[in-house]
């Protein structure tokens, strides 16, 4: 089985390329995208830009109704109900999905939460690992039919923050005390490993998965973190303004999410975890210090199947279980 490397390909773009930028030139006529949390931050980015370029969109949201008035005047999308954190309502917009009969051939896990209170979902899951993870892995196993039918490019939108934290394999709900970076790294870590395993599982039907590290971007994602934190941490300062100059707008924040989505530059190749509109470098072992690159474990093809594994024993949803 081949892999990609961990290591840059010399994209042309960077950390201050837009959506639109890596985009153009890029046809999406006759293609059809699925982008959780799609109308709003960089989600909204995402889906005004693939729209743009002429990609049917379909936006599960959370909150449709304001999903639809986010998305007004945006031709090519359309909104259902669906919350990351309920695997019935998961099921429930998987199934309608299905029914429709049509293939998937971009499909980006945008939707998520960071750094939010200690908050058990169903069996007592912690909200970050089961919002971010386990319900996009149920969403991708449940859409697999129409994803496997369109050959599709998953992308899964993990972040720096992964270098926060391994996977908790003995606590995995961190049930033992929890710390809400923790939390919110051991879930990032979790979508670079998701795309791993799924890289390696579809590729013989033509289906690619990507993780990637869109930037430092101030959007709605950082509503659970206090300001007075978000000064502490130099990210702002006491009117609001940001302070680091490596924080991205939006347009720049997407950019990576549409370049993992559509660039030529990639096909064939998939598994990796992407920044700044290109593969990212690895890094040695560690945790704690954000930086650039990407930590070992967060593309270990054993930890990858391993996750996997546990994913699917604790949502009761694997695609692959006949082939395994």
């Amino acid at each position: 089985m081949t892999t990609t490397p961990q290591h840059k390909i010399g994209s042309g773009f960077g950390a201050r390329s837009t959506a639109q930028e890596v985009v153009r030139g890029i046809d999406l006529t006759g293609k059809l995208a699925v982008v959780t949390g799609g109308y709003s931050g960089l989600g909204l980015e995402t889906t005004r830009t693939l729209a743009g370029a002429g990609a049917q969109v379909v936006v599960p949201a959370r909150r449709p109704a304001a999903a639809r008035e986010a998305l007004t005047g945006i031709d090519g999308v359309e909104v259902d109900e669906l919350d990351l954190s309920d695997l019935d309502i998961v099921r429930g917009f998987a199934e309608r999905f299905l029914a429709s009969g049509r293939g998937i051939d971009l499909m980006i896990n945008n939707a998520g939460i960071m750094a939010c209170p200690e908050t058990r979902l169903g069996p007592g899951w912690e909200a970050q690992f089961a919002t971010n993870h386990l319900g996009h892995y149920a969403l991708v196993n449940r859409l697999w039919p129409a994803i496997a039918r369109g050959g599709a490019r998953v992308v899964s939108v993990s972040s720096n923050g992964h270098q926060l934290s391994d996977i908790h394999w003995d606590d995995v709900h961190l049930e033992h005390g929890y710390d809400k970076w923790q939390a919110y790294g051991q879930a990032k870590t979790a979508n670079a490993l998701f795309a791993v395993q799924l890289d390696a599982l579809g590729r013989d039907v033509g289906v690619r998965a990507f993780s990637l590290h869109p930037g430092v971007i101030l959007t709605e994602l950082g509503r659970h973190v206090p300001k007075e934190e978000m000064i502490a941490a130099g990210w702002i300062d006491a009117d609001g303004h940001p302070l680091d100059p490596g924080i991205k707008t939006p347009a720049q924040g997407a950019a990576t999410h549409v370049w993992a989505a559509t660039s030529p530059q990639l096909a064939g190749m998939g598994g990796v975890y992407c920044e700044d509109c290109d593969i990212a470098e690895p890094l040695g072992e560690g945790e704690g210090e954000l930086t650039s690159g990407v930590r070992a474990y967060a593309t270990d093809p054993g930890q990858a199947a391993r996750l996997w594994k546990l994913s699917a024993e604790l949502t009761g949803v694997d695609a692959f279980a006949a082939n395994a």
